[in-house]
């Protein structure tokens, strides 16, 4: 039998611990698995996921997940103004996109609702990973698009190679007069490591061109001619679009030959307002905030604690034993005109042991079980869904086998969850995943990749409990206790052709979803004054539309495609271009279009290198959305163009010094999202310039 030779990000369960089993030391980690004698190319796409790092990583940063994901093959965001942006992966997002942080959850409360951001700072990040396939199973089910994994060194799994190691990063952006503040230092002797991070970022109204309100479409998807009151509008900027978020993390572990175990506590404030619409319509028009303008501000905090440890052939069947808990206590306040409206808490546990198994015949993998416990509640006038007990356990399997040229991947995992309201009967559900996936090395340079997936995703608290007025969606939201789990069935067929100087890729996916859960509108109203429901409003200006938890087959199908080559490589520098494109439709079986689903998508990227510089240039084309979804309204297309430079010099034997210059939307086009629930209220931000300064030593 051949040797194996395993490399693979710590985070990446199924292999990240055989490196340990290996005589031969690494000091960083990959995110790709090369192992003999099936070829390299064919074990990068059994794992099929973006993964940001480094460079790469620093360049498309954002304020939030979904903004720094953005430019990624199959992934756009979800905004809700500047500060929130959850990511869309091929046109999923909420409980359809887990997040995590190093492998746990993040458990925040922003699958509730729009306008609740991630409890996550990319800016602190290592590496972002998007995953899919029979890897994703290991983390959760259900997640249709796939999964986010950001990655981090707060419980260091190695010794740094120096002493002390660590970056100081100073930037400016200038559509919103932001400064973001960013110091991390690794350092460590003998057994001990330690880490230490640190972000603080304020910044004022996101400028735009033209108005905020797009007052003809936002009158649209109400069914009216015009307004029955007066809009708050704002020309040139968002109101209530400022910001403040700061946060910092201490951890440390023991390292040696056995593995390690260690500790981090970790605390994120962010503070940041709603634009004016989302939650009332204002009182006057013009280009100063009106006195009377309701200023809706979202007021969150959270306290984590993480332990983390790996052992390295504890027993003659075990090449790693990983073990992870986490706790977090999340809340955040939604704020109106200062006075406290809605408290939402979170207080979770979360824990998961993963075995990494020796190969027992050709079959390589890894064994766990995950468990989580929380306890979720929400108090005040925005309080439609009931304080609940949440908790779930969940037993997974991910093995791998290799057959000639041919790569063979199968997953499994089973769940079970049960939510118990205060006051209700608790509901239950056991979903049921499984995947297989099988990567064929056609030649050394070219491989196709085949993947079936069956993943059941079970209800949120959210979608089965909601009863009450839902300010971020204007609507009363009805929830369904009946709703049963959501199966989805996924095809997945990719060619990837890299011989060295060219690299290609194609993705086709189609995906059938029975029992869909979205939110209708079944064609009645809520009177607020008479608290009623009502075929034909009896009372103007009293009435809101209802939406109900329901279920419908649905179809998703699209695809990624990129294609990367040299234009010129020579003395005074290398150019390459990239194109690329990527496109998602989501419809129902019984008719009419999927609700928010991003647009065909493509362009060009160009990136030059000549010694300590590097520059890039990117033009993207976002067709119109003009399969919106039932009520809601089309989006227009738009031209997004981005540039860049960064240079590098030394300024002493122990550090590096990197300035950069960007520019976003240098078009300055008006963006409305066709993923947001705001798109005729708060549309992208405008022209862009961002300025910064990074120190590494």
């Amino acid at each position: 039998m051949n040797k194996r030779v395993v490399l693979l990000m710590a985070s990446a369960a199924s292999f990240a611990s055989s490196v340990a089993a290996e005589e031969e030391s690494v000091k960083e980690l990959e995110p790709v698995l090369i192992t003999a004698p099936v070829h390299k190319l064919a074990e990068e796409m059994a794992r099929p996921f973006n993964a940001l790092k480094g460079d790469e990583l620093s360049r498309k940063v954002g304020n939030t997940l979904g903004e720094t994901l953005n430019q990624e093959l199959g992934v756009t965001s979800s905004s809700f103004g500047a500060g929130v942006g959850q990511p869309v992966i091929r046109g999923q997002s909420g409980p359809r996109v887990r997040v995590m942080q190093d492998s746990l959850g993040i458990q925040d409360v922003s699958t509730l609702s729009p306008d609740h951001a991630n409890a996550v700072e990319p800016i602190l990040a290592e590496r972002i990973e998007v995953l899919r396939g029979p890897q994703a199973l290991l983390y959760g089910s259900g997640a249709i698009g796939g999964l986010v994994n950001v990655i981090d060194n707060r419980i260091p799994d190695r010794l740094p190679e120096k002493v002390v190691t660590g970056a100081a990063e100073q930037r400016y952006n200038t559509v919103s007069d932001e400064t973001t503040s960013v110091l991390r230092l690794d350092a460590g002797q003998g057994i001990f490591a330690l880490h230490l991070d640190g972000f603080y970022r304020d910044r004022n109204n996101v400028e735009i061109p033209g108005f905020a309100i797009d007052e003809q479409a936002e009158a649209a998807s109400h069914g009216e001619e015009g307004h029955g009151e007066a809009i708050a509008n704002t020309k040139g900027y968002i109101a209530n679009t400022d910001a403040r978020a700061r946060g910092g993390t201490v951890g440390f572990s023991f390292i040696g030959d056995p593995g390690f175990f260690g500790f981090s506590v970790n605390r994120l404030e962010n503070d940041y307002g709603i634009p004016p619409g989302a939650h009332n319509h204002g009182h006057e028009h013009g280009d100063e905030e009106a006195e009377g303008q309701d200023r809706i501000r979202v007021d969150m905090e959270q306290s984590r604690y993480d332990f983390k440890s790996e052992l390295y052939d504890p027993a003659p069947f075990v090449e790693t034993l990983k073990m992870r808990l986490g706790y977090t206590d999340y809340r955040h306040v939604e704020r109106e005109n200062g006075a406290t409206g809605t408290v939402f808490s979170n207080e979770a546990v979360e824990g998961r042991i993963e075995l990494v198994h020796k190969n027992v015949g050709s079959w390589h993998g890894v064994v766990g079980v995950q468990v989580q416990d929380s306890e979720f509640s929400a108090v005040g006038e925005e309080a439609v869904v009931p304080k609940s007990d949440i908790s779930s356990y969940g037993f997974f399997a991910v093995e791998d086998m290799h057959w000639r040229n041919v790569l063979f991947e199968l997953g499994l995992r089973v769940e079970d969850q049960t939510i118990t309201p205060d006051s209700l009967k608790s509901v239950s559900h056991t979903p049921v995943s499984a995947s297989g996936s099988a990567v064929w090395n056609v030649r050394d340079d070219a491989a196709v990749t085949f993947a079936v997936t069956r993943s059941q995703r079970a209800p949120q608290v959210q979608e089965l409990f909601s009863n009450g007025f839902h300010a971020a969606t204007r609507s009363f939201e009805l929830g369904n206790p009946a709703l049963s789990e959501e199966t989805s069935y996924n095809l997945d067929l990719g060619f990837r052709y890299n011989p060295g100087w060219v690299s290609a890729e194609v993705n086709l996916f189609h995906n059938w979803v029975n029992d869909y859960i979205f939110q209708r509108s079944p064609g009645t109203v809520f009177n607020r004054e008479t608290e009623e429901f009502e075929t034909v409003c009896s009372e103007e200006d009293a009435c809101i539309p209802v939406l109900e938890s329901t279920q419908l087959d649905a179809t998703f199908k699209g695809f990624e495609a990129s294609l990367k080559f040299p234009v010129f490589d020579q003395a005074f520098g290398k150019l390459d271009l990239t194109l690329f494109s990527d496109y998602v439709r989501g419809r129902f079986d019984h008719g009419g279009d999927v609700p928010r689903m991003p647009p065909l998508r493509y362009g060009f990227q160009l990136d030059y290198g000549f010694e300590k510089l590097t520059a890039f240039a990117r033009l993207m084309n976002a067709e119109a959305q003009n399969n919106p979804g039932e009520n809601e309204t089309k989006t227009d297309g738009y031209l997004l163009f981005n540039v860049g430079a960064e240079y590098r010099l030394a300024v002493a034997d122990y550090a590096e010094l990197m300035v950069f210059i960007r520019g976003k939307n240098l078009l300055n086009e008006t963006i409305r999202n066709s993923t947001s629930y705001l798109r005729n209220i708060a549309p992208e931000p405008g022209r862009a310039g961002e300025f910064g300064i990074r120190v590494n030593f």
